[in-house]
């Protein structure tokens, strides 16, 4: 580690940063609103610029919003370090009513403001508090900030793994975890979409002639739930069914997902997934599988990236453990590139997509100091 530099100098400012910080989080961003997600990059774009930045807009496709990319000037052109998060949320237009930004005493809340908008944040004002100093970066930094990270990435993972292998560190401001800690690996997850297919009839005058998609449906969530198993996990967070209380339901809709610790546990289990058929010949039930993070497991340059942050989280005067985490992110993509990639690196809080969503506010200077002192020393 670089002794001559000392995060602890970096003047950051709480209140600044809350103010600063409050206009991201205002602006909502539902990953399937690409408008709304759109208005957030502007927004970011122009915080960019005015840090320094040179901007550059990828367009998106699929219905989703676009890429921002963010290069700050540096003499070299080696590979350099890349601050990757993702500026779409699951709240959706309107939350802000029941969740307003506001602070109260040591937590502010808001929609998105700890997963993951205050990470991206804190590494933005990380950025400014290095050149404010006079404090060149040993590597080049880039910032790329993504608008589908919540329903899996499927329209920028090419984009997110072609920009990553130009560089030689990915750092991710995911949320930290609830120890502080930081996240050096991730479990693989797999998506899945269902459908089952019924047949109609009048629900009142003839049920006994329709077959039910929802009756289907709901027989396979059970079967979908209890095959979770300590190695591998199954849920459905998601179903659409019906139209018409009067109508034995025709189409049932649902999503699915499955996390493991190993990749050899998640390919059994898309197995099973795959396997799944319906009860009889009279319904219809099919199983599509959707978008894969796959398994990330940290390897000797991780944990070496590990040591040197936690080295600059004692001379900030605490402590980061690490642990490999479920809950996918990008970083899924970068580690099992095998790019040196550490995660968990944004605020603390907790609440994620809830309508209690907060930040310890104390956190954003704390991690702020410890993402500058990476972008400072990392060579």
């Amino acid at each position: 580690m670089d002794l001559s530099f000392d995060p602890n100098a970096l003047p950051f400012d709480t209140d600044a940063m809350l103010a600063g910080l409050r206009p991201w989080i205002e602006c909502e961003s539902p990953t399937f609103d690409a408008a709304a997600v759109e208005r957030m990059l502007d927004l970011a774009a122009r915080d960019m610029v005015i840090a320094g930045a040179r901007i550059e807009r990828i367009a998106g496709r699929m219905g989703f919003a676009g890429c921002l990319r963010a290069t700050f000037p540096h003499a070299s052109t080696e590979p350099g370090i890349l601050v990757m998060g993702h500026m779409d949320t699951v709240h959706p237009i309107g939350t802000l009513a029941k969740l307003p930004f506001r602070r109260d005493g040591e937590k502010c809340f808001g929609p998105a403001i700890f997963d993951m908008k205050g990470g991206n944040y804190l590494s933005l004002e990380a950025v400014r508090q290095l050149a404010r100093a006079g404090i060149q970066t040993k590597l080049p930094v880039t910032f790329l900030f993504t608008p589908d990270e919540e329903v899996g990435s499927p329209s920028t993972r090419d984009v997110i793994e072609s920009e990553a292998a130009r560089h030689k560190y990915v750092l991710v401001p995911e949320p930290g975890r609830p120890d502080g800690g930081v996240v050096t690996g991730r479990y693989a997850i797999a998506r899945f979409n269902l459908e089952a297919t019924g047949r109609p009839s009048h629900a009142g005058s003839r049920p006994g002639d329709g077959r039910s998609a929802i009756r289907e449906m709901a027989r396979q969530l059970i079967a979908i739930e209890d095959m979770t198993t300590s190695d591998c996990t199954f849920s459905v967070g998601v179903i659409h069914g019906g139209q018409w209380v009067n109508c034995v339901t025709t189409t049932c809709t649902g999503e699915a997902l499955s996390m493991a610790k190993r990749q050899e546990d998640l390919d059994r289990g898309v197995e099973q997934m795959l396997a799944l058929r319906a009860a009889g010949n009279d319904v219809q039930f099919k199983v599509t599988r959707g978008v894969t993070r796959p398994v990330w497991e940290p390897d000797a340059k991780v944990m070496a990236l590990y040591e040197h942050a936690r080295g600059i989280a004692n001379r900030l005067g605490f402590d980061i453990a690490h642990q490999s985490s479920g809950g996918g992110s990008d970083g899924n993509f970068t580690g099992a590139m095998g790019i040196t990639t550490l995660d968990g690196l944004g605020v603390q809080g907790g609440g994620a997509h809830t309508l209690e969503e907060h930040i310890e506010v104390a956190s954003l200077a704390r991690r702020g100091r410890l993402m500058a002192g990476l972008l400072a020393t990392l060579a």
